[in-house]
């Protein structure tokens, strides 16, 4: 069945439940009341600190939205681009997309303007739908983009070369414009990357979508009364596919707009979470909050949260030992996963083997796994090798690049690039990746693209980026820069340098030294981290 099914299913069955709560932390009031004192509070309607919607609701503003699209000519395997930050119209414009037989195509909202533009281009799409934050960078591109393209604006005030979502939407139809979709048909494209620069386009279709519902209850076990508090950006496969546990179950979600340890215990607190999906960085920073004693558990009513998970890097097990230190009552779980596979779910390491903290885990449902050689055979037990994924989650192909996808696709079996061994118990340890990405906080970094702009500088000689471990994010962008002879520059010249960059990508550390290379010409990053993953840094100024 198509994943609209479901939305359709909930909005009758639950017609007047809370399906989706939006919190903004950085507008409530000043002072901060604990959750007995909420509990006495009259609720709001002016304040824009919470709002929410019903099944029903969400249904509806699908709904007009579908109608919006057709009425100007969006038909089935059309494609419309999201670009916006969390809010509560992020999920029904994504199903009012679907609802159409057209295909939804989230965009990072990290993109800088010339990458908006290659995703835009790339995946062939006819709308892009975008909200305040990225005025800017969307008015940068705007001749280049509207050529036969519209863009939907969400939000107030709308700019002058977009078209208003919320007046467009008003008076459209609020009943389902019942287009046949089924399994086989597409759904999504989402973008990942390598190490070569931009974004590949990933092509999920309909079942891939039904089968990442079914993998989250399946792991987490999502009934009609918990309550799942989702932090990380909707654009990304693994807060989607996490939430699609609370739309099979129909229970209600909370998207908060910020990761302070405070916020986070607080949403928990005041909307009764039970399943909280955090990343490392975030989980760190709850921890150390209550060790400075920033922020005390006693002001939080937290018994009803059940399940902290974890996914999108590795996990350093002291964090969950120190974690069930301060909550001994919470299941602990991890998923690893790609957007090539619909996201977390294709291994994992379930709740009841905590005592292998460390492991990514096992097969999740409904998936098969193998650690195969360089020639495709399986590896023994202990042996490291590439971990190969195959289920009803992996993409359709990359988008418009059937080189690429004969690389990662082979007989029905996804190549995920990355190294892995398996103990004697089954489960699975990831040892390296085969690519060069850094994954920082839970999100991707590509070194070719911070490469090539560093090499712009006039007195860089050669540079390369590798990524250094990092106790609060997993891994730190280092750039390693060569200068040319008898050229100084400091640190502090290079972190300027890089502000043009978005922020995300700009190097946490600068190391100046030699470059080495092999015989071929290629950078020897393995010899790069070796250098410099546990050792002291010394910076030399000037070269030559």
């Amino acid at each position: 069945m198509p994943i609209t099914d479901l939305l359709e299913k909930n909005a009758r069955e639950y017609h007047e439940d809370i399906c989706l709560v939006e919190i903004n932390p950085e507008v409530k009031e000043v002072r901060r009341v604990t959750w007995k004192e909420y509990e006495l509070m009259e609720p709001n309607p002016t304040t824009h600190y919470r709002r929410e919607i019903t099944w029903h609701v969400m249904n509806e503003k699908a709904n007009r939205f579908a109608n919006l699209l057709i009425s100007r000519g969006i038909k089935k395997g059309d494609k419309v681009a999201i670009l916006l930050m969390n809010c509560l119209e992020w999920l029904p414009i994504y199903f009012g997309i679907l609802k159409t037989g057209a295909l939804a195509v989230p965009l990072n909202f990290r993109y800088a303007s010339d990458e908006i533009e290659y995703c835009v281009k790339l995946a062939d799409v006819d709308i892009l739908v975008f909200g305040p934050e990225f005025i800017g960078r969307v008015e940068e591109i705007a001749d280049n983009i509207n050529k036969n393209r519209l863009l939907f604006y969400v939000g107030d005030n709308c700019p002058s070369f977009a078209e208003d979502y919320t007046s467009m939407t008003v008076n459209c139809s609020s009943l389902s414009p019942d287009i046949p979709l089924t399994d086989a048909d597409d759904a999504a494209i989402y973008f990942s990357s390598g190490t070569t620069g931009f974004p590949k386009a990933i092509l999920h279709n309909h079942e891939s979508l039904m089968h990442s519902c079914r993998v989250e209850q399946n792991h987490h076990g999502q009934q009609k009364n918990d309550v799942f508090l989702c932090i990380p950006p909707l654009y990304h496969t693994g807060a989607k596919m996490h939430w699609f546990g609370s739309l099979l179950s129909g229970s209600k979600a909370v998207l908060l707009k910020g990761t302070k340890p405070e916020y986070i215990l607080d949403a928990v607190s005041k909307e009764r979470c039970t399943i909280v999906w955090l990343l490392v960085p975030w989980a760190q920073d709850i921890l150390e909050s209550i060790e400075t004693g920033n922020v005390n558990l006693e002001d939080y009513e937290l018994k009803q949260w059940r399940l902290m998970h974890i996914g999108a890097q590795p996990v350093p097990p002291s964090l969950i030992k120190k974690w069930k230190e301060y909550f001994p009552n919470h299941q602990y779980d991890t998923n690893y996963g790609l957007s090539e596979s619909i996201g977390p779910g294709c291994v994992h390491l379930g709740v009841e083997n905590i005592h292998k903290v460390g492991a990514i885990g096992k097969a999740g449902y409904g998936w098969e796994v193998k650690i195969v050689d360089e020639n495709g055979n399986p590896v023994s037990k202990g042996d490291v090798g590439e971990l190969c994924v195959k289920g009803p989650g992996v993409m359709t192909c990359y988008y418009q690049d059937p080189k690429a996808t004969k690389e990662i696709l082979k007989d029905d079996w996804l190549f995920t690039g990355d190294m892995a061994q398996e103990d004697e118990d089954g489960f699975i340890f990831l040892v390296d990746r085969k690519k060069d990405v850094i994954i920082s906080g839970g999100e991707n970094i590509y070194p070719v693209q911070i490469e090539d702009f560093i090499r712009i500088h006039d007195s860089v000689h050669d540079v390369a980026v590798i990524g250094l471990p990092d106790k609060r994010l997993g891994e730190i962008t280092a750039a390693i820069i060569e200068l040319k002879e008898n050229h100084v520059v400091t640190e502090e010249d290079i972190n300027e340098f890089c502000r043009k960059l978005p922020r995300y990508k700009r190097p946490k550390k600068i190391i100046f030294a030699d470059i080495p290379r092999n015989p071929t010409g290629k950078i020897e990053k393995p010899k790069l981290r070796e250098m410099y993953a546990g050792g002291s840094v010394v910076n030399a100024q000037n070269r030559g």
